[in-house]
C-alpha cells in the first residue's frame, strides 16, 4: 500500500498527459467521443499541474473528474440539440428502407402475420395470398407493417 501512496503523492504533469494520450488511443479503439473528453480533462489537469506544482493529488483527481463528466454532460446536450445529419438517415435501420416499397409476399400472411424473409404484419388478422402485392407502411422492431398495395408502383 506504501508504493500507491507514494506514487500518488509524486504524480506529475506529464503523468496526466500519457493518461490524456491513453485515453485518446482507447477513443480510437472504442468510438463513441466519451474517452475524447476524459482525454482532454487529463490534459487540462496536467496544465495545471504544470503551473503549480504543489497541487495536491486529490484535487488533481477531483479536478479531473469534475472536468470529465462536465465535459461529456456538454458535449451529450449539444448534441441533442445539433444533431449530426446524414444523407441517408436509414442506412443502419434496413427495415425503415423498405417503408414505403411496394413488395411482392414470398409466402401468404396468415392470421395478419407472415415469417418468410422478412416478418410481416397487416397490424391485424388479415390475410394475403403468396405473390400479392404490399406496400410497407412502417416497422415496428423487426417485423415490417404491410398492407394490400392499392396500385403498383415499379419505381419505388
Amino acid at each position: 500500500m506504501e508504493i500507491g501512496f507514494q506514487l500518488s503523492e509524486d504524480l506529475q504533469f506529464w503523468h496526466w498527459w500519457i493518461l490524456g494520450v491513453l485515453l485518446l488511443v482507447f477513443e480510437l479503439i472504442l468510438p463513441g467521443t466519451f474517452f475524447l473528453w476524459m482525454g482532454g480533462a487529463a490534459g487540462i489537469v496536467g496544465f495545471v499541474l504544470l503551473f503549480v506544482p504543489d497541487f495536491a493529488w486529490e484535487n488533481q483527481v477531483l479536478v479531473f473528474a469534475a472536468v470529465s463528466v462536465i465535459a461529456v454532460a456538454s458535449w451529450r446536450l449539444w448534441l441533442r440539440k445539433h444533431p449530426i445529419e446524414t444523407t441517408d438517415p436509414t442506412l443502419n435501420v434496413r427495415g425503415a428502407q423498405y417503408v414505403g416499397r411496394v413488395l411482392t409476399l414470398a409466402e401468404p400472411i396468415v392470421g395478419g402475420v407472415g415469417d418468410s424473409l422478412w416478418r410481416v404484419s397487416t397490424g391485424n388478422d388479415g390475410e394475403l395470398p403468396e405473390g400479392a402485392r404490399v406496400r410497407v407502411t412502417g416497422v415496428e422492431g423487426a417485423t415490417l407493417m404491410v398492407e394490400a398495395a392499392a396500385e403498383v408502383d415499379e419505381t419505388a
